[in-house]
């Protein structure tokens, strides 16, 4: 397999899974907290890493989803959406990978505003909105071939992987889909404070 851009980073979303309804998705205890948390992703990494955090924008525009993508928002074959790539920094390194769409449809009266994001984490706008609802998280093992530079030396050894989560949000009963990846350097903190809770009981 080739050398992977971070900036073209092919997460396949056709393996994806109910956590609870498939046996075959193992939820690490490390991640488990994370991935299943229902509240904002974004607050959560602004605590961890005592306010050092930013968003970074890797790209932003129309383009067809995936056909898994399509299936969940209710798209149409070949339907444009706008697709958001972004990382969540915490110290100035990548904790989070996350890619949102958001139909056309969704991009109406008010949410207008969406295709204007910039540098501005979403969560922090889904979190603040009133009208705003969450669908159950589907989850992923994601293996290092698909996340190569994410990994130290850009390894592609097959042990190694990151623990992904989706889920819909809906804002005035409009969708929008949203992919985050927990990267390595966020499992290294993870870890740490894992031992640090451990060694307090």
């Amino acid at each position: 397999m080739p050398h992977l851009s971070r900036h073209n980073l092919p997460i396949n979303l056709n393996h994806w899974h109910h956590y609870q309804r498939n046996p075959l998705v193992q939820l690490n205890p490390l991640w488990r907290s994370w991935l299943l948390d229902q509240g904002s992703l974004t607050q959560r990494l602004i605590n961890a890493s005592n306010g050092a955090f930013q968003v970074r924008k890797l790209r932003q525009g129309w383009q067809q989803p995936t056909c898994s993508e399509a299936r969940c928002l209710g798209l149409k074959p070949r339907q444009l959406a706008i697709v958001r790539e972004v990382e969540l920094l915490c110290h100035g390194e990548p904790w989070v990978y996350a890619r949102s769409v958001f139909p056309q449809q969704t991009l109406t009266g008010r949410l207008r505003s969406l295709k204007k994001l910039d540098t501005r984490p979403l969560g922090a706008l889904l979190f603040s909105d009133p009208t705003m609802k969450r669908t159950h998280f589907e989850v992923a093992a994601l293996y290092s071939a698909q996340l190569a530079n994410y990994f130290p030396n850009g390894t592609d050894n097959s042990e190694n992987f990151a623990w992904g989560r989706r889920s819909l949000f809906f804002l005035d009963e409009k969708p929008i889909l949203v992919a985050e990846v927990f990267l390595p350097a966020m499992e290294q903190h993870a870890r740490i404070n894992s031992a640090t809770l451990a060694s307090i009981d």
